[in-house]
């Protein structure tokens, strides 16, 4: 998912993408972002609070782990589980 982050001026436009995810341990991935920005965030709180089973099968450290970028975004598992860029890049997932 690209994101389009709308500035004061609505002329001026950037599109945030994830560039590079890097586990770090437990539940915390360090996010890297094409504008060089970089943001440590931790999933934990938010996969212990879900229950719905598609989301707290990744308290499973194997499943947390086995994440990819796809088209400028974190994704575990072809979409299973995704957050929106903006987000990460405010590193606020809850």
């Amino acid at each position: 998912m690209i994101i389009a982050i709308n500035y004061s001026d609505e002329s001026e436009r950037a599109t945030i993408n994830v560039i590079e995810a890097i586990y770090i341990k437990s539940y915390i991935i360090k996010v890297i972002f094409d504008d060089e920005s970089e943001r440590i965030i931790n999933f934990e709180h938010f996969l212990k609070k879900s229950q719905h089973p598609s989301i707290s099968k990744y308290l499973n450290l194997h499943n947390f782990k086995n994440f990819n970028i796809v088209d400028g975004n974190l994704n575990w598992n072809d979409y299973d589980m995704i957050f929106p860029v903006w987000d990460l890049y405010l590193g606020d997932i809850t």
